[in-house]
């Protein structure tokens, strides 16, 4: 089962994630805050306050909201592929 193990804040809405896979990486969550239980973290403050839950094994925020482990490794791993694609432009 994949978990995510350390997570810290970088900037707007990016993450630095490890996983207990021992990827880590970057992941922008910027387009993915949108729905009713996300719109409360589209304030920074708000979502710089994540924690890792010991039950969920993954980032959580205290208005219930959460990232699967899953979601977060192939967001993060989708992002690093673009960026590589658009320095080799």
């Amino acid at each position: 089962m994949l978990e995510v193990v350390q997570a810290e804040y970088v900037e707007g809405y990016k993450l630095k994630v490890s996983f207990s896979s021992g990827e880590k990486g970057v992941v922008d969550l910027t387009d993915a805050l949108w729905g009713p239980v996300f719109a409360p973290l589209r304030n920074v403050t708000q979502f710089q306050q994540f924690y890792l839950s010991p039950v969920l094994h993954t980032i959580a925020w205290e208005n219930e909201a959460d990232f699967a482990p899953e979601y977060l490794r192939a967001k993060m791993l989708e992002q690093a592929q673009a960026s590589v694609a658009m320095r080799h432009q």
